[in-house]
C-alpha cells in the first residue's frame, strides 16, 4: 500500500513540476505554455484559455499532491506501530501521559544524579 502510494506521489509531484513550468510567468522565464498565438479572440487554447486550463489542472495536482502527502504520513505512522505525532497531545492512551497544559510531566519521577558540593574553601594539597 505505501510503495503504490509512494509511486503515485512521486509522478504527481513530477506532474506538478511540468505544469508549472508549462505555465507563462511574468518574469519570463520558461513561459512555454504561453505566447500570443494569432488569430482568433478567445478560444479554448488561446493564451487566455490556455492559462486559465493550466490554472486549474495546476490547482488540480497541487490538491492530489497535498492528499497523497498526508495519506503516506498516516500510512508510515501507521506501520511503525508508534504513537508519535498528534495522538500524544490529542488522545492520550499511556497511563501517566496527558495532554499538555496540565497532568503529568514526562519528568516527573526521573532521579537526577546530585553532586555533592564541598563544604569550606579547597586548597590544593601539594605532594
Amino acid at each position: 500500500m505505501a510503495t503504490v502510494l509512494l509511486v503515485i506521489h512521486i509522478m504527481v509531484a513530477a506532474a506538478l513540476v511540468g505544469l508549472v513550468l508549462l505555465q507563462r510567468s511574468e518574469g519570463g522565464a520558461l513561459g512555454i505554455g504561453g505566447g500570443g498565438g494569432g488569430g482568433g479572440g478567445g478560444g479554448f487554447m488561446s493564451g487566455r484559455g490556455a492559462a486559465n486550463f493550466l490554472t486549474r489542472v495546476t490547482a488540480l495536482f497541487a490538491a492530489a499532491f497535498f492528499c497523497t502527502s498526508i495519506l503516506l504520513t498516516l500510512v508510515a505512522q501507521r506501520d511503525s506501530g508508534g504513537g508519535g505525532g498528534l495522538e500524544r497531545f490529542i488522545l492520550p492512551d499511556t497511563p501517566g501521559q496527558s495532554a499538555p497544559g496540565g497532568g503529568t510531566s514526562p519528568l516527573e519521577g526521573l532521579q537526577l544524579p546530585t553532586e555533592e558540593k564541598p563544604k569550606g574553601p579547597q586548597v590544593p594539597q601539594s605532594q
